[in-house]
Parts: structure tokens; C-alpha cells; sequence
């Protein structure tokens, strides 16, 4: 009889001891899920949420070159998120575009036609909407430095001003949406096609509202001059690629000294319209620019105006030179008086003051 109660009392003891193990096991379990899940959360959030459109940097060259696995993974996720950020660009450009190409003489022409010249816009601060789809081939032969650079800004700043002028816009119209209490159905779709272009999780207007903002004419005009060598690289004339952008997705000239290995080009547009809206929406969604629109989310709070010179200190990734990059494009802006168009503004186009009418 002994015997017997000894042995339940010892198979009582196995039982709880196997329960007590089972209850701690499920415990640390447990306790490892509610730990490990909000990392989990963060880290999906982090890498593969957020869409980020690929700029004209070297060191992706170098990613590109590398035969390394991770390497390839990740140039296969930027040509998917080029595609994201960049459908409707993309859509436009290769859509059948009727454009001329002019000569520096006729467009010198056109543009003493309707009395546009650089002198009254640094005094009046306002731009005829005189819009060039194509740089002349003969920007290059025009020998006097000063007129060459007159005849790529004349050209290039109503571009500049157009797209900045939809973006001014559609920020307005933001804060119209973000101020009311309840939304209409045209105002939510019309969300979701900005969440799309500028690369933002749905219902994120936070970060909605830093990238949807405009970059100073002056330094726009600055990078497509650096870029382009005042208009007079192949890739303007070819391509009418103002600011050097690549592309693994789309139609793009191959560099000259590039490899066949090399996956990434120029990207090629049909008219330069759609290369200065490219290069606005990389600005606002790259990033390496994060640092860019922090700071112009700064000024804009303190309520002063974006500054290039403050803007350019972070647009150190842009190039591979870093920091010799921003020294160069500050002394663009200030040998040619760039900031003086900072305040420029577009004058009605017929077609608009017929829609008025």
C-alpha cells in the first residue's frame, strides 16, 4: 500500500511539474511574440512601405556593377518603385508627342516677338509663358558665353515655373482638404493619386505635405546647368534629360563609357517639360533628399522663403563629387544672379485668359 501511494504521489509531482513547465513555456512564448512583433511591424514598415524614386547617383552605379545577389534585389525594387512614383511621367512620355525643334535663331526670334528678356524678369518678376520643347542644336556654337547662358534660362525657367506652379497647387489644395472635416469622393481619389506619386503610405498627409512642396527656381536652374553644361551635353540634346537622371526602367541613353553589365541609363524624355517634373518629383521622394525637405519644411514653418544656398547643403548624394557638388552649384547661383528669379512668377498663356472669358 505504501508502495502504491508513493508512486500516485510521485506521478501527481511529474504532472505538475509537466504543467508548471508548460505554463512557463507558454509564457516565454508569449512574452517573445508581444516583443519581437512590434520590431517585426517596424521593420516592414521601414523597408518595403516606403517607395523612393532613384536619382542619378554613382555609388547605385557601383551596386549595379556588383554581381552580388542583395545588390541585384535591391536595383529590382528601385526599377519597381521608379515605376510607382513615375507612372503618369512615364504614361506622357510614351504617348505620341508632335514637338518641332528650332534653331537658337528662331527661338531668339520668338522670344524678342513677345518681348521676353531676362532684364525686365530680374526687375518685374514676371515670365512670358514662351514654352521650348526641344534645345536648339546650335546652343553649343553660340560663342559668347553670356548669350549661351541668356538662351538655356530663357528657356528653361517657364519649365521650371509651370511645374512649380502645379505643385503650388496642389499644396493649396491640400490644405483645403486637410482643414475640412469631412472629405468628398473626388477629394479622396484625388489622395490616393498623390499618396501614388509622391511615394507615401495611404492617409500619411504628414509626409504627404513636406514632399508635396516646390524647390527654388534658382536652384533648378542651377543643377540643369551644371548637369548639362548650360545645355550643350549629349544627353540634353538627345534626350532632353536636364538633370542627369537614371533609369533602369525606362528609356534612356547608355553613357558612352558604360559597360554592357551596367543596367542603368539616362532617362530620355520626349520634351523637357517632363524632364523638370521628373527631376521635381525626385527631389520630393528620394531618400537622400530627406535631409532637403526637412530643411525646407523648416523654413517653412518659421514662414521665411525656401533659400537655394540653404537647400543646396543637402544635396550632397546627388553626385559622387558630395560636397564639392554643392560648393559648384552655390557658385552658379551667385555668379549668375540665379536668386533673382526665386520670385519670378508665369503670366497668364492665351489659353488661359480665353478660359476666362
Amino acid at each position: 500500500m505504501k508502495v502504491k501511494k508513493k508512486n500516485n504521489r510521485n506521478i501527481q509531482i511529474n504532472k505538475s511539474l509537466i504543467t508548471l513547465s508548460r505554463f512557463f513555456l507558454s509564457s516565454f512564448i508569449l512574452i517573445c511574440i508581444f516583443y519581437t512583433t512590434p520590431l517585426f511591424i517596424n521593420f516592414i514598415e521601414k523597408n518595403f512601405n516606403t517607395k523612393e524614386f532613384a536619382n542619378n547617383s554613382k555609388k547605385i552605379l557601383k551596386n549595379t556593377i556588383n554581381k552580388n545577389k542583395i545588390f541585384e534585389d535591391d536595383n529590382e525594387i528601385v526599377k519597381n518603385n521608379e515605376i510607382d512614383l513615375l507612372y503618369d511621367i512615364l504614361d506622357e512620355n510614351n504617348s505620341d508627342i508632335d514637338v518641332v525643334r528650332y534653331t537658337t535663331s528662331e527661338i531668339d526670334a520668338l522670344f524678342k516677338k513677345v518681348n521676353y528678356n531676362l532684364a525686365d524678369v530680374r526687375d518685374t518678376k514676371l515670365v512670358k509663358p514662351a514654352y521650348i520643347n526641344l534645345l536648339p542644336n546650335e546652343i553649343k556654337k553660340i560663342e559668347n558665353t553670356k548669350k549661351r547662358k541668356e538662351m538655356f534660362i530663357k528657356i528653361v525657367l517657364p519649365l521650371i515655373l509651370k511645374e512649380n506652379n502645379k505643385i503650388r497647387l496642389d499644396r493649396k489644395r491640400l490644405f483645403t482638404i486637410i482643414n475640412k472635416s469631412k472629405n468628398t469622393d473626388i477629394e479622396k481619389k484625388w489622395l490616393e493619386k498623390k499618396y501614388k506619386q509622391y511615394g507615401t503610405r495611404y492617409n500619411d498627409l504628414s509626409t504627404l505635405k513636406i514632399r508635396m512642396d516646390e524647390i527654388p527656381t534658382s536652384l533648378a536652374i542651377a543643377q540643369a546647368a551644371k548637369e548639362t553644361g548650360w545645355g550643350t551635353s549629349r544627353f540634353a540634346k538627345e534626350g532632353n534629360a536636364l538633370f542627369g537622371q537614371w533609369t533602369w526602367s525606362g528609356e534612356g541613353l547608355k553613357p558612352k563609357n558604360a559597360t554592357e553589365n551596367e543596367g542603368h541609363k539616362v532617362m530620355k524624355f520626349n520634351i523637357l517639360q517632363l524632364s523638370v517634373r521628373a527631376y521635381l518629383r525626385n527631389l520630393n521622394t528620394h531618400a537622400s533628399y530627406k535631409d532637403l525637405r526637412k530643411a525646407r519644411a523648416e523654413l517653412r514653418d518659421l514662414n521665411k522663403p525656401l533659400d537655394s544656398l540653404i537647400l543646396s547643403a543637402h544635396l550632397d548624394k546627388y553626385a559622387e563629387t558630395g560636397s564639392q557638388y554643392i560648393d559648384v552649384l552655390k557658385k552658379i547661383i551667385q555668379q549668375n544672379k540665379l536668386k533673382d528669379f526665386d520670385e519670378a512668377r508665369l503670366l497668364p498663356s492665351s489659353k488661359d485668359l480665353e478660359s476666362l472669358i
